[in-house]
């Protein structure tokens, strides 16, 4: 259908629209006509990613200049955005004929999901596919006539760069052209980058300095930038700009060194010109000169505005020189973990017992990123993987050496990894995620952070430090209530449930979470996820209903699945899953709160009939990371230690219940089982489109009440539902549409304004109490 939204008129590719997609879009539209961030935060499965793109693609026609930057976290997500997009296009183009514009969107992934050179794809590590890419496509390897080479990327260097492109592109698509025409699909997505309308690709790609010199930085300042699911969006930010470091990597960094002090010597023997032609490039001020695309595989790490741009200093320009320095920070930072205590310090403090240790300049740290990347590049390295030891330390020298202010370095003697052993560890953490965010909103015209689970949305525009020109937090519109949470407080011998430390291994609270879900099973049909706060959890809580004789009470209603730290058995769990879901028998799937299956995969229809949250998944506030970043937003943005806290888990879990509602005509029990659930502070903080559920009713239950209400839920969502009974209501047709006061035709919306211009004084006063009212009309829709 086609509708104008103010002056705008939007080209969507369905019949029929639901009402908070329209407010979507009227939010997104005000936005990018003022300019600047935005945070937009709409239901699960109401069609977020085809509103976002048709609107902005219609706002492209009427402004050809301007490029869709969308960011996504998975591939999945990203294919199913470019999916939608193919979709909203040819839609768009079927319309107008001859008069639509030439539109290219590419989506853009790494090597292993691209590549088509068969000795390289059937690997599935990514840095061996990196090493072996760069191994067949790197300069000096293509000017050896012995060397065996990449024919697919000879042909794009030969042919590529004079192809002009249009239409959609997947990563499928992509790889399709490339076997056709015999190019490679990578390089040639790389090079198109650039002259597409649409990018789809990663959050890594914009957010990573390493990474987004290389794709992004040639993207022009008019383009509007897009993070969907952007929820998580500080840590990703935070762990873009953090490093850790261990004795392990030390020791691999030492060896690194003298491998390539060796290979030094080796060229001095052989061909000593290539050294002495790096020096002099140097001594030009040019530390990344003289590579090709195929040469570089990251750039600095630190971000566009802080990289220096001056010529790398004297005392590094010698290849054995730098070595030598580098030696010496390794020694220093060998001899910093031998610490038996825990220390703090800031980069500052760092930087001057670094200095009077070793003699090194903060300025000096700061070329060694660049200075490395060009050595490896004169030795003619093709596997860097072998050396991300001493890459690792060259990016934290230079990050350290640039930064100071929200950064903290912490060193934990006594660090506990997941399996459980102990080991010293150097942390160089980042602690204000609006660091990595600044650069991407002084760019860009607009940038718009929207998911379903953002609530509360004032904690992010503080730490990311921005000023949103629209914020808009939209409802579900439902003439049946094809959502049931039911906040569980107590069992049914009426003992509270939490899984608060003190009380979390009591044998009433195992027992009845045991209980809890083998009643669930009984009357729930389909699938039924459980989410636990931790493995640790999960394991012990699995192991105490065993021996209890639970799970043979739940296998006589479901078959039993379990998500495991493997992301190989983890899979293999959820397929199987799904089979026993489709075969009709049934089935439980056990996982963990922040673990895979709680971001990024859907359990629609028979897939998701119930979750299941055994308590509040708060983060492991131990961690001295975690504890350094809390004292940090306290002192910079004002936000206390629990509302943060509290805010990321109500994120955490809205994420993982928010798994089981894919659209209106699917439906789901949401079984919040801690009785902390219960309280204002806690359930404020889920979003506006489960609030609005949670009736007086839903509120501290036991379990038997909560099997009731769910029986009762169950029979309702069991009854006929056709489409003409939501028209109006929860669905919208153009005729519904045309009724909003913003979608008039702009010639009525000025015949409108001139007859009010000609009228007078008398009308001119009533004229401007219907714009109030309309005005508040618009509000009205917009909350609905």
């Amino acid at each position: 259908m086609k509708f104008y939204i103010e002056d705008l008129l939007v080209y969507f590719p369905y019949s029929y629209i639901y009402p908070e997609q329209y407010s979507y879009m009227v939010a997104l539209k005000r936005s990018l006509d003022n300019g600047g961030p935005c945070i937009l935060e709409m239901p699960s499965g109401t069609g977020k990613t085809v509103s976002l793109l048709s609107l902005i693609s219609s706002y492209q026609v009427k402004n050809p200049s301007i490029k869709l930057i969308y960011c996504s976290r998975t591939v999945p997500e990203i294919e199913q955005a470019t999916e939608e997009a193919r979709r909203v296009l040819q839609y768009r183009n079927s319309e107008m004929g001859e008069e639509s514009p030439k539109t290219l969107c590419m989506s853009m992934s790494s090597r292993r999901n691209l590549c088509i050179q068969p000795r390289v794809s059937e690997e599935r590590d990514g840095k061996v596919v990196d090493a072996l890419c760069r191994e067949l496509t790197s300069s000096w390897n293509r000017e050896s006539a012995t060397s065996e080479k990449c024919k697919f990327f000879e042909n794009f260097e030969s042919n590529g760069k004079e192809i002009l492109l249009e239409g959609v592109y997947s990563l499928e698509d992509l790889k399709e052209y490339g076997l056709k025409h015999q190019m490679c699909p990578y390089f040639l997505s790389r090079h198109m980058l650039n002259f597409a309308n649409i990018v789809i690709f990663s959050y890594q790609y914009l957010l990573d300095p390493k990474i987004a010199s290389l794709i992004s930085s040639s993207f022009p300042s008019n383009s509007i930038v897009v993070f969907d699911e952007a929820h998580n969006i500080d840590n990703v930010c935070i762990n873009a700009l953090s490093i850790n470091i261990d004795n392990r990597l030390l020791d691999v960094s030492s060896k690194n060194i003298a491998k390539i002090n060796k290979q030094i010597e080796d060229i001095k023997k052989v061909d000593e010109k290539r050294l002495k032609d790096e020096y002099q490039r140097l001594v030009n001020g040019l530390a990344r000169s003289g590579s090709t695309r195929a040469d570089e595989t990251t750039s600095d790490p630190v971000l566009p505005n802080d990289v220096i741009q001056e010529a790398v200093p004297g005392n590094i320009r010698k290849a054995e020189h730098f070595i030598s320095l580098l030696r010496r920070v390794v020694d220093y930072l060998k001899s910093r973990l031998k610490s038996q205590m825990l220390l703090s310090e800031t980069p500052l403090a760092f930087l001057q017992g670094l200095y009077h240790a070793t003699q090194i300049s903060s300025r000096t740290l700061r070329f060694c990123s660049a200075r490395l990347s060009s050595l490896l590049r004169t030795l003619r390295i093709n596997d860097l993987n072998q050396f991300s030891g001493i890459s690792l330390i060259a990016d934290f020298a230079t990050l350290v050496g640039t930064y100071n202010n929200g950064f903290l370095i912490i060193i934990e003697p006594y660090y506990q990894r997941q399996n459980n052993t102990y080991d010293q560890i150097f942390q160089f953490c980042c602690l204000d995620a609006s660091i990595g965010m600044k650069p991407i909103f002084d760019k860009y015209r607009s940038v718009v952070i929207t998911s379903g689970t953002l609530s509360p949305l004032d904690i992010y525009t503080k730490m990311l430090n921005f000023r949103p020109t629209v914020v808009e937090r939209l409802t579900m519109s439902l003439n049946r209530n094809c959502i049931c949470p039911c906040i569980l407080t107590r069992g049914s011998d009426q003992i509270s449930i939490s899984t608060k430390f003190d009380v979390r291994s009591d044998t009433a609270v195992v027992r009845n979470y045991g209980a809890l879900l083998v009643e669930v099973s009984a009357i729930v049909p389909d699938g039924i996820i459980c989410f636990f706060t931790s493995y640790s959890y999960m394991e012990q809580i699995v192991s105490v209903w065993n021996e209890m004789g639970l799970l043979n009470n739940i296998l006589t209603n479901k078959l039993i699945f379990v998500e495991t730290s493997d992301p190989a058995e983890s899979a293999l769990a959820l397929q199987n899953y799904k089979k026993a879901c489709d075969s009709g028998r049934g089935a439980v799937l056990l996982s963990v709160a922040r673990g895979k299956v709680s971001e990024g995969i859907d359990f629609d229809n028979q897939y998701g009939r119930c979750v299941i949250l055994y308590g509040i998944p708060y983060i492991n506030t131990e961690s001295k990371v975690l504890r350094a970043r809390l004292e940090f937003l306290r002192d910079r943005y004002q936000i206390r230690e629990n509302e943060f806290l509290t805010f990321d888990a109500m994120r955490t879990a809205s994420q993982c219940v928010g798994r089981v509602i894919r659209g209106k005509s699917d439906y789901g029990i949401m079984i919040f089982a801690d009785k902390r659930y219960n309280r204002l502070d806690k359930r404020n903080k889920l979003p506006q489109w489960i609030l609005q559920f949670c009736q007086p009713q839903h509120l501290n239950l036991s379990t038997d009440m909560a099997i009731s209400l769910s029986k009762t839920f169950l029979r309702e969502m069991g009854q006929p539902f056709s489409r003409e009974e939501q028209l109006g209501k929860s669905l919208w047709s153009l005729e519904h549409i045309e009724k909003q006061p913003t979608s008039k035709p702009p010639q009525q919306q000025n015949s409108t304004i001139n007859s009010n211009i000609t009228t007078t004084t008398i009308t001119t006063t009533t004229t401007t109490t219907t714009s109030s009212s309309s005005s508040s009309t618009i509000s009205e829709i917009q909350s609905t």
